[in-house]
């Protein structure tokens, strides 16, 4: 799913400047840094399901299958969310592909961890690696921030008629990640204080960690 917010948020920004900062003295910085994102977790992709096949825990990766071939579970996100995106997104650009595919990625990823709360749901000793939990905490402190950022911007994320429901849609969909994370952020709160390893049980919250 990461690689597919990255790919969508470069064919966005690298073709017009509509959700870039006005001085565009930086934009080649948010130009590296998106390749770069994207490189690196293509990579890491290539690595989980080549050279590093027998570390992959298929059997815990399940998050969606219903009707679907294996590993495609995530089509319940990526296929609706790009609906939603079509549907409603801003002008900025004033271009519909870019508008769209820059929404998309903003849409998608505030859903992207969910397969990865749902892998710590189901394992058995409810024992997430230590890497792997700041990992997913450092995602969810950005998410955070994002949401701060468009609490104060989310006014800028208008359509062509005017209505600011896109910018709405931005701060629900970092909303409902947060709280989906909620119970992951207390767990790893007390892990970090006391010293010991992040143990979540395997029904918590909303029942996605």
């Amino acid at each position: 799913l990461y690689c597919l917010v990255f790919f969508f948020r470069l064919t966005s920004i690298i073709r017009h400047e509509g959700y870039l900062p006005y001085d565009k003295s930086g934009d080649w910085l948010y130009h590296f840094i998106e390749i770069a994102a994207l490189l690196f977790t293509a990579s890491a992709l290539y690595g989980c399901m080549v050279p590093f096949k027998g570390t992959y825990q298929k059997e815990l990766d399940r998050f969606g299958e219903f009707n679907v071939p294996e590993g495609l579970g995530a089509i319940y996100l990526a296929g609706p969310i790009l609906i939603i995106a079509i549907l409603i997104h801003p002008n900025l650009n004033a271009d519909f592909i870019s508008d769209t595919a820059w929404t998309y990625a903003m849409y998608l990823e505030s859903t992207a961890l969910m397969p990865q709360l749902y892998m710590f749901q189901k394992q058995a000793s409810g024992v997430v690696e230590l890497l792997t939990a700041h990992f997913v905490a450092a995602l969810g402190f950005g998410r955070l921030m994002e949401f701060f950022f468009w609490i104060y911007s989310y006014h800028e994320l208008a359509n062509s008629s005017g209505s600011k429901l896109p910018g709405y849609l931005a701060l629900f969909s970092q909303f409902v990640q947060l709280v989906l994370m909620i119970d992951f952020f207390w767990y790893y709160y007390m892990a970090v204080k006391s010293s010991t390893p992040l143990v979540l049980p395997q029904t918590a919250g909303l029942g996605i960690v």
